[in-house]
């Protein structure tokens, strides 16, 4: 049974010569080694994130931007940093002058590997400080000179704490997944990191939605800044095809397999809430005969980078991961995700979704519930504006006991025209009683 016959398909990458690329880009009046970067990297044209996000940066605004994972958001940072750089970055004067956090060692990896890519023509230096690695070689690399430091909040507090950085020239900060960031609890390491930083002149705050807590962050970070939404949460549809299934909980990981195996796609990425989940999957899987991985926290950075590599070059067909291990990971034209969990959080389910779907490439997502999940499944729907509809998979038929469907109280003619029928017996509300102990007053002094 092939349910995503289109995600087979493959989106091979146009080919652009350099002139189209630089005519995209050089109305931002970028540095020409940077436009000869970007000519390098085939970059087609600038995305909505990009166009609004490169001029502010360049006049110096403070910039809070929301876009969904693969709209070009990093490079929207990127390009105008190391405008922004060049211009005072000396060879004798190597000190740190640009402070990027990401929560995440795989976002860490993916935004250096952007700063290098679009460095290459530049003597601009940058350095990883992340956990998962060794401290001395980072503090190595540190002494031998760093104009950008890409950071996760944990090994740079430390650094910070055994005044192993400094960080008095830095004047520009970005924060990205800031949402995330603020999920890990990472609010308290990010205030005192930024203390450090003697009055940035510039600070940015990306996320993949504006919540109140970064509203809250921005505000007592940010001054007057640029706001960019290119994308809200109701985009997480429009190139993505949504499916759910609903399963006997004893049967969840009979038909995760029987999806993966059915559908034919090179590859999928399984999303789950629990490490444990993780290790018992990716065993069902491989008993299977289905080729996998698997990422996680209590997984070393080795083993996640060996698991990424193999999912990437397609050596493994799935990779099973949990949210937070699974932020910053980069997999282009991905054709399918299966939440065999149901995340507790829209934005989670926003953040998982948003791996497929990218650049206008289509995506599916199937999603599995059993019966504690249909509630949850339902306030996600309401609040991403999703009508998806639940289907039982063929030879999975349903045994749990289903819940009782409530049935719609019928409203009377009085009540769809707004009057409270206070004849009815029924619980009032409480505005209810106010206003008919009001009323009851009224008579009284009439």
């Amino acid at each position: 049974m092939q349910i995503y016959p289109y995600v087979k398909t493959r989106y091979n990458t146009p080919n652009i010569s350099k002139d189209l690329t630089i005519k995209a880009f050089e109305k931002f009046n970028l540095h020409p080694q940077i436009l000869k970067a970007v000519a390098h990297e085939k970059y087609g044209h600038a995305t909505a994130i990009q166009n609004k996000v490169i001029p502010a940066a360049m006049k110096g605004l403070d910039v809070l931007g929301a876009s969904k994972s693969g709209t070009g958001k990093t490079a929207a940072y990127v390009l105008p940093l190391l405008h922004k750089l060049q211009k005072v970055v000396k060879k004798e004067e190597k000190v740190v002058r640009a402070l990027i956090i990401v929560p995440t060692i795989e976002l860490a990896d993916q935004v250096s590997r952007t700063i290098v890519s679009f460095s290459r023509y530049l003597d601009i230096q940058t350095v990883k400080v992340q956990g998962g690695s060794k401290k001395a070689d980072q503090l190595h690399r540190l002494k031998q000179g760093a104009d950008i430091v890409v950071a996760t909040p944990g090994r740079l507090l430390d650094f910070i704490n055994d005044k192993k950085i400094n960080l008095e020239y830095v004047n520009t900060v970005i924060l990205d997944e800031a949402d995330t960031m603020l999920e890990l609890g990472f609010l308290n390491e990010i205030k005192s990191i930024l203390t450090q930083c003697t009055k940035p002149k510039q600070m940015m705050c990306f996320s993949a939605t504006i919540s109140q807590n970064v509203k809250k962050l921005a505000k007592a970070f940010l001054h007057e800044p640029a706001v960019v939404e290119i994308s809200n949460r109701r985009d997480v549809v429009n190139f993505i095809k949504h499916r759910s299934f609903k399963v006997d909980k004893k049967r969840k990981a009979e038909l995760a397999a029987k999806l993966v195996q059915d559908m034919g796609v090179e590859q999928v990425l399984v999303f789950v809430n629990k490490k444990e989940t993780a290790d018992k999957l990716f065993e069902y899987f491989k008993a299977k005969g289905i080729w996998v991985s698997v990422i996680h926290g209590d997984i070393k950075r080795g083993g996640r980078a060996k698991a990424l590599t193999l999912f990437k070059s397609k050596k493994s067909q799935v990779l099973i991961a949990t949210d937070i291990a699974a932020r910053g990971i980069d997999i282009p034209e991905l054709p399918l995700v299966i939440n065999y969990d149901l995340p507790e959080q829209t934005d989670d389910f926003t953040h998982r979704v948003g791996r497929t779907g990218r650049a206008n490439h289509k995506g599916g997502v199937v999603t599995l519930l059993t019966i504690n999940d249909y509630n949850a499944f339902s306030r996600i729907e309401k609040h991403l504006k999703l009508n998806v509809k639940r289907e039982i998979y063929e030879g999975f038929e349903i045994t749990d006991k289903q819940p009782r469907q409530a049935r719609p109280v019928k409203k009377s003619l009085r009540e769809k025209k707004g009057y409270i029928d206070y004849d009815k017996k029924r619980k009032f509300t409480y505005a209810a009683q106010k206003k008919k102990r009001e009323e009851e007053k009224k008579r009284k002094k009439k």
